[in-house]
Parts: structure tokens; C-alpha cells; sequence
């Protein structure tokens, strides 16, 4: 076996550099790793872009969301047919997409195996076209107040999977609704609102539940919208996202769909899969089974 492994010296704060050795080793009792340290943003899409077709069996994303992100956004470059699997080593701060595949940062050794036993599932994608750009994303793309407790979070990096409450808990501060029209599978909604999460799998920021019917392979998108709100009210809902339970909520609305449209406000500053990148207008449309990922 073959494989690129993509690691994030800066994933969770650079706590992954103390494991890499360990990591690195197991891989290569039974791989030929070719191992490719990022060195600034969007390296990784780069790296798996450029990769010649067939060269490899499987490339490893060892780092976060924004790691797995980066190289997806290098796969979906190149044709269906010509994608190498993905493996996921969680390294991050934030893991949400390792958490549906029952990985955990405490556990490699079960990444490695999966790795190595070498089954795969399909997994949809999440493919973003604004007015000068086009990306993928194959965990959550949000807009709002999420967006704005994803940047408040940076200040608590250094607390790991705590940042992404803590982040929260600070946006709260600056709560406010805005007007937000959109089209979803070409049906027009506009409603206040103060955020929406369009969601692939069932996870944010590792422990957030904020999409609990979501699948990753059934060709739809999970749409959570939430409405007006005060910050007691707010306050008070907040620990229903660990269990899902928000979406019972008067506040919440959830839908599912193919393509959603999002039109104003314009200017808006998107989210997928923790990282920033993206303002509205935006077109986002499910992909169906546009990856594999080494899965049990």
C-alpha cells in the first residue's frame, strides 16, 4: 500500500507533533508513506491536487476539520473516478467528521487499522460556488452567530475540544438577528434569522449534535435555522446541542435538501468545516458519494 500522509504540525495547538513518530511508524510497518508537513494555508489542497493519478492507495489527513478540508478540497480537483481513498488520523481541535467514524484523538491506533484493513464507504460532499469562488466542504458550512463563535473560539485553542463552548459562550455577547432569504431546492424562504448550519454529518466542533438525522451518504443536506432568540433564552437552550434535543425547540427549524441558495444578506462571511472562507451570495449543492473514506 501507498499512501500520502497530510499532517498539520498546528492542528490542536501542536499537540499532534508529539505523536507523529509513534504514528508514523505503525504506518509504515505495512505502507510505503510518502509524510507531507503543511507549511501555511491551502498547502495540503495543493499537495493532493498535484498528485499524479494512481500514484497512491489512500491519502491520510492527520490534523482536524481544516486538514480533512484541505484535503478534500485537493481530491475534488481531480475526477470521481481518479480520487485515492481518505484516512483519518484526529489530531485537532476540532474532529467532528472523525466523530462519525467512531475515531477519537486518544485512539490512533484505531485510525491506523482501519487504514490498514483497508474498507471504504462513499461519503457525499458539499460543494460551495460564491461570486469568485468555488470550494468543497464534507462535514458543516454555517453563517451568523456560529460564524462568529467559530472566530471566537481561536482565543481557546489551547483548551481543545472546550474552545468551541467557550467560543460560543463569547458570541453570545454580540447576539443579533438579521433578514436571511434564500432558496432551498428552489422553493423561496426569507426569515430573521440568527444562524443557519447546513450540515453533511451530525457533528460541529467534536460534541455539538447539531444536525441528529443527518447522513453522510444519502445524497441530502441538513439545513438548521435558528430564529429570533434572546441570550437568556439562548443561555438556556445552549446544552441541548450536545444531545440534539434543540431541534424540539419553538426557535429551531431544520430541513433537508439537494441545493440551497443563499442570497442575502450579501457580505456574509462563511463557515465550513471550521475554517473561513466564503461570503454570500453562495450556491451550495450535496455531491453524492464524491469521496471514500477508510471506514469500518
Amino acid at each position: 500500500m501507498k499512501l500520502l500522509v497530510i499532517a498539520n504540525p498546528g492542528a490542536s495547538h501542536g499537540r499532534n507533533a508529539q505523536r507523529q513518530a509513534n504514528i508514523q511508524h505503525s504506518l509504515e510497518k505495512f505502507a510505503d508513506v510518502d509524510w507531507q508537513i503543511t507549511e501555511r494555508a491551502g498547502h495540503g489542497t495543493e499537495i493532493v491536487a498535484s498528485l499524479a493519478p494512481g500514484s497512491v492507495d489512500g491519502v491520510v489527513a492527520l490534523g482536524g476539520d481544516g486538514t480533512l478540508f484541505e484535503v478534500v478540497n485537493g481530491l475534488c480537483r481531480q475526477e470521481r473516478e481518479l480520487r485515492p481513498p481518505v484516512g483519518l488520523i484526529p489530531a485537532g481541535t476540532g474532529n467532528a467528521f472523525a466523530q462519525e467514524l467512531g475515531l477519537s484523538v486518544d485512539d490512533w491506533k484505531k485510525s491506523v487499522a482501519l487504514i490498514q484493513a483497508g474498507h471504504t464507504r462513499p461519503v457525499d460532499v458539499g460543494r460551495v460556488k460564491t461570486t469568485d469562488e468555488l470550494f468543497y466542504f464534507v462535514n458543516i458550512i454555517g453563517m451568523g452567530f456560529v460564524t462568529a463563535a467559530g472566530q471566537a473560539s481561536k482565543a481557546f485553542k489551547f483548551m481543545g475540544s472546550a474552545a468551541y463552548t467557550l467560543g460560543t459562550l463569547r458570541a453570545m455577547l454580540g447576539l443579533k438577528s438579521y433578514n436571511l432569504c434564500l432558496e432551498v431546492d428552489g422553493q423561496p424562504l426569507e426569515l430573521p434569522n440568527i444562524f443557519i448550519e447546513i450540515s453533511n454529518t451530525r457533528y460541529t466542533g467534536t460534541s455539538f449534535l447539531i444536525a441528529p438525522q443527518a447522513r453522510f451518504d444519502d445524497g441530502l443536506l441538513d439545513i438548521t435555522l435558528l430564529g429570533p432568540i434572546s441570550r437568556y433564552r439562548l443561555l438556556r437552550l445552549f446544552p441541548t446541542i450536545y444531545s440534539g434535543e434543540h431541534v424540539h425547540h419553538s426557535e429551531v427549524t431544520t430541513l433537508q435538501a439537494k441545493r440551497i441558495v443563499l442570497k442575502s444578506p450579501a457580505g456574509f462571511l462563511l463557515a465550513p468545516d471550521g475554517e473561513f472562507r466564503g461570503r454570500t451570495p453562495a450556491e451550495i449543492t450535496c455531491l453524492p458519494r464524491a469521496i471514500d473514506v477508510f471506514a469500518a
